[in-house]
């Protein structure tokens, strides 16, 4: 046999064709018996809808666009994103094309959109005034963002509290008698850097805490800028020396862990060390790291939902969720 068309499907579950296209559609207003016939006879045929036939006539791509950056390479958090928002679309029959952000040719892949070769857009690691999210939103094009850019925006974008996980960080520290501090970030103009930050500040002031200029390093994201960072940590006089590290990363974190081990002392008894995401190798560390968990896949399918809104009413009021990370505490805090 060929290959299996609607009106195979149709002659087998005896319908019309239009009301096989209907339920695949989901648009069908037809009896709970009707339609099961009709999935038995889709299952039984093993029958595939030809796409290529259904973006002629509906007008659309099953393609999303995914605007890549390479400072998400090799991101854990970002693949786990990634997984999520793909599931979730494939089963609304739509898949991922996958782009390099560059900012200097973004009209070549918002052209992708106007070609008919991609339906909508998901970007992530977006910033403060974020390019690609101003362009979408002044060409009307369906897209939606893990992250924040500019508040006075509207679109629809999906994030995760970061200064709340660090408040709970912070306030943990405090429970176990910490009160010396440090805080190792990103260097600044990173949104989601910011929030953390806000989250450190915020908790200390709450507390009472005293905070020092040369306890907040910023760096960048590397494991060996973690190293050098704790190591200069370990350079101040004892008593100025803090006695707890919180880390806006696992990366970073791990540096400062092997470099406090290294001096002989020991994470989570001389010194504490927190980190932020919960990588996958965090539990198998030596000892285990207190860390933040981020509901990531939540926050790709709640993407993916958004952006399939979108498509499917450009005129639908736009949706913002900010969702709450929590704290995984181990042996190194």
């Amino acid at each position: 046999m060929g290959r299996v068309t609607l009106k195979d499907v149709a002659k087998k579950a005896d319908v019309s064709y239009q009301t096989v296209s209907k339920v695949l559609n989901g648009k069908a207003f037809i009896s709970t018996t009707t339609e099961a016939r009709i999935w038995d006879a889709i299952k039984e045929l093993n029958y595939q809808p030809n796409i290529a036939a259904r973006n002629l006539r509906t007008q659309k791509s099953n393609l999303i666009g995914f605007s890549w950056s390479p400072r998400d390479a090799l991101n854990p958090i970002v693949d786990r994103f990634l997984y999520s928002t793909t599931r979730t679309l494939q089963d609304e029959g739509y898949h991922v094309l996958m782009f390099p952000n560059d900012e200097a040719k973004a009209n070549r892949f918002w052209d992708l959109y106007y070609t008919g070769q991609v339906s909508g857009y998901v970007l992530t690691s977006t910033d403060h005034d974020d390019s690609r999210v101003a362009e979408l939103i002044d060409q009307n094009i369906p897209f939606a963002t893990f992250g924040r850019a500019n508040d006075d925006w509207e679109f629809n974008w999906v994030d995760i509290d970061g200064q709340y996980g660090i408040e709970l960080v912070v306030d943990h520290l405090h429970s176990k008698q910490h009160e010396k501090i440090a805080l190792f970030t990103w260097a600044e103009g990173s949104r989601a850097g910011e929030d953390r930050e806000r989250g450190y500040f915020n908790q200390m002031q709450k507390m009472g805490t005293h905070t020092r200029p040369d306890w907040v390093v910023r760096m960048d994201g590397t494991v060996e800028a973690g190293y050098r960072s704790a190591q200069a940590i370990l350079n101040l006089p004892e008593n100025d020396r803090p006695t707890a590290i919180v880390c806006v990363s696992d990366i970073l974190a791990i540096g400062a862990m092997n470099v406090i081990a290294a001096a002989g002392l020991q994470v989570g008894k001389d010194i504490a060390v927190t980190g932020y995401d919960n990588i996958p190798m965090t539990e198998f560390l030596h000892p285990p790291l207190t860390t933040v968990q981020q509901p990531v896949e939540a926050a790709g399918e709640r993407v993916a939902r958004m952006l399939l809104t979108q498509i499917d009413n450009k005129e639908a009021s736009k949706e913002q969720a900010l969702l709450r990370p929590n704290l995984v505490i181990r042996a190194s805090a």
